[in-house]
């Protein structure tokens, strides 16, 4: 099925000809587009910046817009600015000039390097040679943060108004290296629902059951419950569901040379095999009261 984009220098949103489920699906730390000024301030080479990537997961969900799903993805990196944070976690560390009262300094995340605007990629490696001017974060929250959420939040609000319920699946990809505490399983992937706060239990359940009969084993909020988006958009009493897939890169791609394996495109099957079932599900349940708004 043909497919329409709506694109900025920032962001696109892949639509299907007609949305026919009530899902959105959302690829925020896929982009791959490094400009010469953001390489330029970065002490790391093209590959080393290139490790907080969620990458390919955009390509990995490339099926969804045929189901009759939007996809909105990033263009921008997640090394650059993360819009899986709130809009002002930022690190006074490092910047030159005070940031504004309402920033939020204290996060966990800000403490661990991951705030709106990174300090660290993976494996704590440090991106900037040097402090640079907090107009310049600003910048990037008013020109790409913002209208990133603007569009995520139309994207919801449409199919909330049109199916009477909305699911955003949230996409991402963690390190091959990811052990459950305890078992020392590494899972395929794992589903957050933010500890059930985000999105109805039945409709979590059943993705984890999808997976597992394909074959994957698959882990629940451990330990990725869901970030800001998550639990931001997730309103499971207003029929607003928000599901959080994290997706073993060990599967799918070299995490050396980050060039996809031999099997990218059969986990891209399996990922289309899944999300139909998961559709039909949400189908066949719409109105249920766990599903649709109350």
């Amino acid at each position: 099925m043909a497919q329409n984009v709506s694109e900025t220098e920032h962001f696109e949103v892949r639509e299907p000809e007609l949305q026919r489920i009530p899902f959105v699906f959302n690829s925020p730390h896929s982009g791959r587009t490094y400009t010469q000024s953001f390489l330029e301030q970065s002490r790391l080479d093209g590959l080393s910046i290139r490790r907080s990537e969620d990458h390919f997961v955009d390509e990995l969900f490339h099926c969804v817009t045929n189901l009759g799903a939007p996809l909105l993805l990033a263009h921008f990196p997640r090394a650059f600015l993360d819009v899986n944070r709130e809009p002002y976690e930022l690190d006074p560390r490092m910047f030159e000039g005070p940031l504004p009262p309402h920033a939020n300094i204290s996060s966990m995340r800000v403490a661990g390097g991951l705030g709106t605007v990174p300090r660290l990629v993976a494996e704590n490696m440090e991106i900037y040679r040097s402090r640079f001017p907090v107009a310049e974060a600003l910048e990037r929250i008013e020109t790409i943060y913002k209208p990133y959420h603007a569009c995520l939040r139309r994207l919801i609000a449409r199919t909330h108004v049109q199916f009477g319920l909305a699911v955003l699946i949230d996409c991402h990809s963690m390190p091959g290296n990811i052990r459950l505490a305890g078992t020392g399983q590494r899972p395929d992937f794992i589903i957050g629902d933010r500890y059930g706060t985000s999105a109805a239990a039945d409709l979590s359940r059943t993705a984890v059951s999808l997976l597992e009969d394909l074959g994957f084993s698959v882990a629940r909020n451990k330990p990725y419950a869901g970030g800001f988006i998550t639990e931001h958009y997730g309103r499971p009493a207003r029929g607003l569901h928000a599901l959080q897939i994290e997706i073993n890169r060990g599967l799918y791609v070299d995490e050396t040379t980050l060039q996809k394996k031999n099997g990218f495109r059969t986990l891209a099957d399996a990922i289309g095999i899944f999300l139909a079932g998961l559709a039909a599900h949400v189908e066949k349940y719409a109105g249920n009261s766990s599903l649709a708004a109350e």
